[in-house]
């Protein structure tokens, strides 16, 4: 990914030791009301805050909509795949160099999509945290002063007492578990994610639960994030694509899931049990096999290849098995393509893909971000995408959680409600109220 913003002015770098450390630099940051809208997004060893719009773009299922600096808005219909719409905007960027972060729908990949599917901003002002160091970049002397006044500050942002949530609600979450296995039973599908929400019945502190949240999880990638009214923190198990910029892909799929931080003699035997237990090993080797099969669609086949099969990863409150797939995009294809390939996350939607997409069209009500991904995407074709799972979403004045289990010919509703259970205990003990 770049590390500049670039606009047809010089944009201003400054780079200081700083000794907070990056949660809470990016909390203080997501907390300071500076910007309205704003994308913190955790890799390995690097944290980044994008605040403010300098441009935006947004994926509707009947038209997108571009705003560039200095440049009227610009709204065109499209058709076809909608990554491709997404590739031919950006390309189109009056940009010499950007970087752009925010978040796909589930409804991305849905044959007769609906409602929003895509909303992305190029930030005015990126705040990178790396090995010590503070990177600050942006197009606005103000916004720059601004935000090294607010690192200077001894003081951070106030992080406020978690109050847990009752996840052992949903009854009728078993039924449709039944009714799905009815369905792979009858040979619709081999597989399907079946997931539940659950409204939270008072206000959220998102950037507390965020702080909070991160914390007690060892994440692949975290994200926080505000767009337009939207709002969204979660600690994404896995990793959907990663494209850097010289065509390398790689994708993490997370399939057997059990619960995780009960214990050393229980975390010990629970992990045997999920080495050992068939439904679960081949709910994972199916998945592997299936993003094998999606990357060979973009990338040289020769270089599709599996590393760390069934390892067992700890994420929160559960542990899953887990794998990389990777390989090296063909020369025709961009990591847009990549994307479009992996997308949605085999592990949350299921086997064949099309027909899992259409049972859960059916069986739940619009899923919007959960399942979807938070995505950043640069000018020099690198694309970096987290799975949007163990997350808390918030619009309008109401919060919610969401989490789902993977029905196989072998699933029980009991065995899969408990699952559920079990994801959203990765987030649901670190809700704070609003006060």
């Amino acid at each position: 990914m770049s590390t500049g913003l670039h606009t047809h002015a010089n944009p201003v770098e400054l780079v200081v030791e700083h000794a907070s450390a990056p949660l809470a630099l990016m909390a203080r940051l997501a907390g300071s009301g500076l910007f309205g809208d704003y994308v913190v997004y955790e890799r390995p060893g690097s944290w980044t805050f994008a605040g403010g719009m300098l441009a935006e773009v947004v994926l509707d299922a009947d038209a997108v909509h571009a705003h560039w600096p200095g440049q009227v808005p610009i709204t065109r219909p499209w058709t076809g795949r909608p990554a491709d719409a997404l590739r031919d905007t950006f390309a189109a960027a009056p940009l010499p160099a950007w970087n752009a972060y925010g978040w796909i729908a589930f409804e991305f990949a849905a044959p007769r999509p609906a409602g929003r599917l895509a909303h992305l901003i190029v930030p005015r002002t990126e705040v990178r945290a790396e090995h010590g160091r503070v990177t600050v970049t942006g197009v606005d002397e103000t916004d720059i002063e601004q935000v090294t006044k607010l690192l200077a500050r001894p003081d951070g942002h106030s992080v406020g007492e978690p109050s847990p949530v009752d996840v052992r609600v949903g009854g009728a979450y078993r039924e449709r578990v039944a009714e799905a296995v009815t369905e792979i039973h009858a040979g619709r599908y081999q597989k399907v994610i079946v997931s539940r929400r659950l409204d939270i019945p008072h206000p959220v502190d998102v950037v507390s639960t965020y702080v909070r949240g991160r914390e007690a999880n060892t994440p692949a990638r975290s994200f926080l994030l505000e767009l337009g009214g939207f709002q969204a923190t979660g600690f994404s198990p896995e990793v959907l694509a990663s494209v850097d910029a010289a065509g390398h892909v790689m994708t993490q799929p997370l399939a057997g899931t059990r619960a995780f931080g009960l214990g050393a003699d229980t975390d010990a035997r629970t992990r045997h049990d999920l080495e050992t237990d068939p439904k679960e090993i081949y709910e994972h080797a199916v998945s592997v096999r299936t993003s094998q099969e999606e990357l060979y669609r973009v990338c040289d086949q020769d270089t599709v290849h599996v590393t760390g099969f069934m390892t067992v990863k700890e994420r929160g409150s559960v542990q899953h098995l887990g794998s990389s797939v990777s390989g090296t995009l063909s020369p025709d294809r961009s990591a847009w393509d990549a994307l479009d390939a992996l997308f949605p996350g085999v592990t949350a939607s299921g086997i064949p893909k099309p027909e899992a997409i259409e049972a859960i069209t059916r069986l739940e009500e619009r899923r919007g971000l959960y399942s979807g991904a938070v995505v950043t995407v640069s000018h020099d074709g690198a694309l970096d995408s987290a799975l949007v799972l163990r997350a808390l979403y918030a619009e309008d004045g109401q919060a919610w959680l969401r989490a789902g289990a993977g029905i196989v010919s072998a699933s029980t509703p009991d065995r899969e409600y408990e699952e559920t259970c079990e994801k959203l205990s990765s987030i649901a003990p670190h809700v704070v109220p609003r006060s």
